[in-house]
């Protein structure tokens, strides 16, 4: 066993923003909702968005006990804005949470056809489909060729095409029906609810 590998376990992590002192650039924009309320602390008119002079900004910084957060450093001259770097930090970590959270939410069903497939099947089917496009799922609908029933790829896309007809109220499909290997595939999405 390795020594002294558990070392690292608690170490905390580097911030991924410059803060205060670390801002070594002379001039930076200003910027933040705050800014009315920093200029009256201060004493000083604040124009959003401004260039001024980073020690400038660091010296109001500490007058009203806030730090002054790089947060975006490959602008020209680097955006900053002032603020509480741990609020800041948290506020950020929620967001890309939430952003996570509503991504995730996609789920993609499957609906497999077979060259063959007969009304009923089809009919069954496209109503299992048109639940999930109103549930905010999104369906792959997919005729497998077997064998030789690749000659029937004219059948294949008459289905699918007649699929996405019967669908077009709940969904909107992303791309033509295509054909990969064996498969012919469709792809539809929910339509986006108004309101």
């Amino acid at each position: 066993m390795a020594r002294g590998s558990s070392r690292n376990y608690n170490k905390p992590q580097l911030p991924k923003f410059r803060i205060n002192e670390q801002i070594r650039i002379p001039e930076i924009r200003l910027v933040g909702e705050n800014l009315e309320e920093i200029a009256e602390a201060i004493g000083e008119k604040i124009e959003p968005g401004s260039i001024l002079p980073t020690r400038k900004v660091l010296q109001w910084a500490d007058k009203v006990s806030l730090d002054l957060v790089e947060i975006s450093p490959n602008a020209s001259p680097p955006v900053c804005r002032l603020t509480d770097y741990n609020k800041f930090l948290y506020e950020k970590r929620r967001k890309e949470k939430e952003m996570k959270a509503k991504a995730a939410k996609t789920v993609l069903k499957e609906i497999r056809f077979g060259p063959n497939t007969d009304d009923h099947d089809f009919e069954f089917k496209t109503r299992h489909a048109k639940n999930f496009l109103e549930e905010g799922a999104k369906v792959k609908a997919y005729v497998h060729f077997y064998g030789r029933t690749i000659v029937f790829k004219d059948r294949g896309r008459d289905l699918l095409e007649r699929f996405v007809k019967e669908l077009e109220e709940v969904g909107i499909p992303e791309a033509p029906v295509k054909l990969e290997g064996k498969r012919m595939i469709v792809v539809m999405a929910p339509k986006k609810k108004k309101g």
